[in-house]
């Protein structure tokens, strides 16, 4: 699943991957199912890490972890996104994603 970012914040209508910030407090896990429910109205379960990208943008740096999840209840709901969409790997070329997320796109092709 992919994720349209808004129009009017950093990056906007570009593609990502649903997360957020840790929180004070949270482990990662904890901060990807907290992000999930904010942003898609889901419950997720939280499997293993998937792999993890270091990316420097002109006004921030990132360090993004991505993990193996899914949903085990509820069906996503654009609460912040302009879009979302279920994707395959061949349709990823179609979409236009923010750069930290696409030093990750070729492991999943």
């Amino acid at each position: 699943m992919i994720c349209q970012r808004p129009a009017h914040k950093a990056r906007g209508l570009l593609w990502e991957f649903v997360g957020g910030k840790v929180e004070p407090g949270e482990t990662k896990e904890q901060a990807l199912v907290r992000e999930c429910w904010e942003e898609l109205a889901v419950t997720i379960s939280v499997g293993e890490v998937f792999m993890e990208i270091n990316h420097d943008y002109p006004d921030l740096n990132v360090h993004l972890t991505l993990f193996n999840a899914a949903i085990i209840e509820g069906t996503p709901q654009m609460l912040e996104h302009n879009d979302i969409r279920w994707i395959t790997p061949e349709k990823i070329p179609q979409y236009e994603f923010c750069p930290a997320d696409e030093e990750n796109l070729g492991r999943l092709c």
